[in-house]
């Protein structure tokens, strides 16, 4: 499965932990990626949504992991392409995801504005710079306990003209990534703990008679670990988990909402009882810190909970 893909050792482990049946392929690096014909034309590094039985299911009970019931959705700017894409010829979009097994599924909507002041609108490509995804991975192990590291790297850029009742219109798009994944395994296999960041750099500018600038600042953050102990003919897990979705905007003001910030936090532990492949028991306490800002409009939520049982919820909206 790749439900848990954040937490995949590399390749080169499986050699050695074949016996282990919570063992996953194909490292803990993901992306999808958005090609026009063969071209690339973005590219998305998805935010690590924990579903209601991961890491440890009495981590959401009922709290829930961010994006779980709500899958967070991602913009890719096509408008450089538009020329392209009003050829009329028939064209290819397809989407891949590096490093994925067999539980990826993606949809996508295309947006389009019409101008009702035009009979044809046209455009052309100007600059298309596509840097290779540069990924190292660094690790040491012995036998089934070892650390693992993953970096990677990637921009892309695009520019092109669009020529319509608005006149002629160059527009820039800019994604800027940066990934690490460092990741112990200890215990015989027993014990796992991965500490992940995801970064991105995002930007689009369009030259019209109030330039328009929407920039994007993102941060996704992951800390878990897991151990595992038999006692008394049972499994004991122990948990904790520290799940982050961070993002500042910031608009030309001609457009509205120049600029906000977004931050939602958990914090959880929990303890699993299991006879064999069946829970018995266990407890969980989790805590969320959602915060929003906007031109002056502020909003924050902090909940917590505590073995099925809501602790406090408390809702502001004062900025200071």
């Amino acid at each position: 499965m790749d439900e848990f893909w954040y937490t995949n050792p590399p390749d080169e482990y499986l050699n050695v932990a074949k016996n282990l049946s919570n063992v996953r392929w194909g490292g803990s690096f993901r992306e999808v990626l958005v090609s026009l014909d063969g071209n690339l034309v973005g590219a998305v590094w998805p935010f690590t949504v924990i579903y209601t039985g991961g890491v440890n299911l009495y981590l959401w009970r009922p709290i829930t992991g961010i994006g779980s019931f709500d899958l967070p959705s991602y913009d890719i700017e096509v408008t450089p392409f538009l020329g392209t894409l009003l050829d009329g010829k028939s064209h290819l979009v397809r989407f891949n995801v590096t490093n994925a097994l067999n539980v990826w599924f993606i949809d996508a909507n295309l947006h389009l504005w019409l101008d009702g002041k035009s009979s044809r609108t046209e455009g052309g490509l100007e600059e298309l710079v596509d840097k290779p995804l540069a990924v190292s991975l660094a690790y040491d192990f012995q036998g089934l306990n070892g650390s693992f590291s993953t970096s990677a790297k990637r921009s892309i850029f695009s520019s092109g003209w669009i020529r319509s009742s608005y006149g002629n219109i160059t527009t820039t798009f800019a994604q800027d990534f940066v990934y690490n994944n460092s990741m112990v395994i200890g215990n015989n296999g027993n014990e796992n703990i991965v500490n992940q960041v995801i970064l991105l750099n995002e930007s689009v500018h369009a030259n019209l008679s109030s330039p328009f600038v929407d920039d994007t600042y993102r941060n996704f953050s992951l800390y878990s670990d897991e151990y595992g102990m038999d006692k008394d003919g049972y499994t004991l897990v122990l948990s904790n988990v520290t799940l982050g979705f961070e993002e500042n905007k910031s608009r030309s003001s001609a457009f509205g909402f120049p600029k906000s910030a977004l931050k939602n936090v958990q914090n959880g532990k929990a303890i699993m009882v299991m006879k064999g492949d069946l829970v018995v028991n266990g407890l969980g306490k989790t805590k969320q810190d959602y915060s929003y800002t906007s031109d002056g409009y502020c909003y924050s939520r902090k909940v917590g909970s505590s073995n099925y049982t809501i602790l406090f919820d408390e809702v502001t909206y004062s900025c200071n």
